[in-house]
């Protein structure tokens, strides 16, 4: 079977995050003062081959822990769809 995954990996609200803040900054610039509180994060897709959407769940789950994520700076969230 195959699934695609959507993966969003997000700075931890612990951790400062510059580009968003230069980013909330920008907006004040622009005239929308209004948004604020921007964070910044990174939007992964990906094609996987798996027996199960279960197996292919564990695949994902693991290279977002081993590659796609610093765990000790980001938290990840995932979806996946059977193509």
């Amino acid at each position: 079977m195959r699934f695609s995954a959507e993966i969003n990996v997000m700075p931890l609200k612990e951790i400062l995050d510059p580009q968003g803040k230069a980013v909330t900054g920008s907006m004040k610039n622009l005239g929308l003062s209004e948004i604020q509180n921007i964070r910044i994060g990174k939007h992964i897709t990906l094609e996987i081959e798996a027996l199960s959407k279960e197996e292919a769940h564990e695949k994902v789950d693991s290279a977002c822990r081993k590659l796609l994520a610093n765990l000790i700076m980001e938290s990840y969230e995932f979806e996946l769809k059977e193509l």
